[in-house]
């Protein structure tokens, strides 16, 4: 039997949750007085979209996200739906455009203006019609670009190719009428071939989102599911609900085997939903409880006892719903690994709360921040649709760096390296070295080295860290300008880099025909 010390080492031990000043708030905020068990908020690096309160219809409001502190109370609205709104989440692969669904039955695309809204948005970009009762969920693919999923009241779950130059789509590419209930939760896997449900039946699917077709399902009896999610490439599903007690209780699942949880356990006696959240840098998972102040946040491995319980966020103002920042738009300066914006409907007021791991340096701390998923597709709509599948494009967040993976990877041509004239250099006896006396295995190493490669001047690109500055578009704001900056300085650091170490190859190649040049010149 294997012995389990009581302390395990983590450098996530002493995350603390760090709620922003009065001033760093946005207050004055009608959020929805809605009963729908949604988040009501989505965040990205620009905006903060919360649903509100709206006569005659439904709406949700865009701020930007450094527009802190009292909000207008006439501030223009998105407000094209004729019933509630129920869920908004914005595209990961363009922060200008959203996706909204409603108690009308449509779910609508959203273009905003990237200067201040000045008048009320009320035409839809693209405009979804599929469904015939209200639709209470939407998704977007994470990794294919256009793709986004639907979940109404009519138990159907729809497949939109977003691809399209129409501006009514009133066809899905795909329906999948697998569910006898309403699904209360939907959840990719890493690269999206793979979609995780929980309904209103108390029962978990996996199912193949193209083929249609239900893999596993999980009906186990004392857990009635409410959320459920992906963790990661962990190959396990995470999912809250409550037990046959009506206590909150969570659960974590194998992928491959959903007919018994690896573990169950009750947290408390409330009446509040719980909203999971999994972070797959830092394997960190976060359980947020509506209706409370609390946000508890566990550690998980890929062994037993695979949930570690780290701390929880304690606050005396309940939240109502709740959105994330995406990872590249966190405070990395502050060793910020998470962040919260908590919908605070007693105040009108939204809250960012942080996440912090303690840190005395101040920079960049390359241990918490590994490559995270970037804002660029890995796949275009109709790969997705023909069957390709594909990991997400990461990105590193240390500042002034660009994407990585983001082009394909061709074979570099063998250089033909140019012998120095060396004419001046005569060996012993007067003799010139002859061509080819280095020895093979050293020209070998030597051209792995000083590999380069060669394009056509007309198809030359210039690359910085791994993207195409010539398609960058120009900064249009000082934050832009200094990324780009520091991204110009760290790409000038790693060119002298190098030139130094070819000049040092160049001189010890010379060296090195020189010896070979007075030694064959001996005999």
């Amino acid at each position: 039997m294997s012995w389990h010390p009581q302390y395990r080492s983590s450098k996530f031990r002493h995350v603390y949750g760090k709620a922003a000043s009065k001033d760093k708030c946005y207050d004055c905020v009608p959020i929805t007085r809605n009963v729908h068990d949604n988040h009501f908020c989505a965040v990205n690096p620009h905006f903060i979209a919360v649903v509100t309160e709206c006569a005659g219809g439904g709406a949700f409001l865009v701020i930007p996200i450094h527009q802190t502190g009292k909000l207008d109370p006439h501030y223009p609205k998105i407000c094209g739906h004729k019933g509630n709104v129920l869920d908004i989440k914005w595209n990961p692969f363009n922060d200008f455009v959203i996706a909204s669904c409603s108690e009308d039955a449509t779910v609508k695309i959203w273009d905003i203006p990237k200067h201040l809204l000045t008048r009320n948005i009320t035409t839809p970009k693209k405009e979804l019609l599929g469904h015939v009762r209200r639709v209470g969920l939407i998704e977007w693919h994470p990794t294919a670009n256009n793709i986004l999923f639907s979940s109404g009241y009519d138990y159907k779950i729809m497949i939109w190719n977003l691809d399209t130059k129409e501006s009514v789509i009133s066809k899905p590419v795909k329906i999948l009428d697998a569910h006898k209930d309403v699904v209360l939760s939907m959840s990719f896997n890493t690269d999206g071939s793979l979609l995780a449900t929980a309904c209103r039946d108390r029962k978990i699917r996996l199912i193949d989102p193209r083929a249609g077709t239900v893999l596993q399902v999980a009906s186990y009896k004392s857990h009635r599911v409410n959320k459920v999610l992906f963790l990661g490439n962990m190959k396990k599903l995470f999912s809250t609900g409550t037990s046959r007690w009506n206590n909150r209780q969570i659960a974590l699942w194998d992928q491959n085997d959903l007919s018994v949880p690896l573990l169950e356990e009750d947290l408390d006696g409330s009446s509040g939903l719980l909203f999971p959240f999994y972070d797959s840098d830092t394997h960190m998972l976060y359980v947020v409880g509506k209706g409370d102040g609390n946000i508890r946040y566990y550690e998980i491995s890929p062994e037993k006892p695979y949930l570690n319980y780290l701390m929880e966020y304690r606050s005396h103002l309940p939240q109502k719903g709740i959105g994330i920042m995406p990872k590249r738009g966190l405070e990395v300066s502050a060793c910020e690994i998470f962040r919260f914006y908590k919908l605070i409907p007693a105040k009108s007021m939204i809250e960012p709360i942080s996440m912090i791991v303690p840190r005395r340096s101040e920079s960049y701390q390359e241990d918490i921040y590994p490559l995270t998923t970037g804002a660029q597709p890995a796949l275009t709509a109709q790969e997705w649709l023909n069957g390709v599948n594909k990991g997400p494009l990461l990105v590193s967040l240390r500042p002034g760096s660009g994407a990585v993976n983001s082009l394909p990877q061709f074979p570099e041509p063998e250089p033909l390296v140019k012998t120095p004239d060396l004419s001046q250099h005569q060996g012993r006896g007067g003799k010139m070295p002859l061509e080819g006396t280095q020895k093979p295995s050293e020209i070998g190493d030597n051209r792995k080295q000083l590999k380069v490669e060669n394009l056509p001047k007309n198809e030359q690109m210039c690359l910085s860290n791994g993207f195409d500055v010539f398609e960058c578009p120009p900064p249009k704001t000082e934050n832009e300008l200094l990324q780009m900056f520091y991204r110009q300085q760290e790409e000038i650091r790693r060119l002298r880099e190098l030139v130094t170490q070819r000049d040092v190859q160049i001189k010890q190649l010379e060296l090195e025909l020189r010896n070979l040049c007075m030694d064959t010149g001996g005999y």
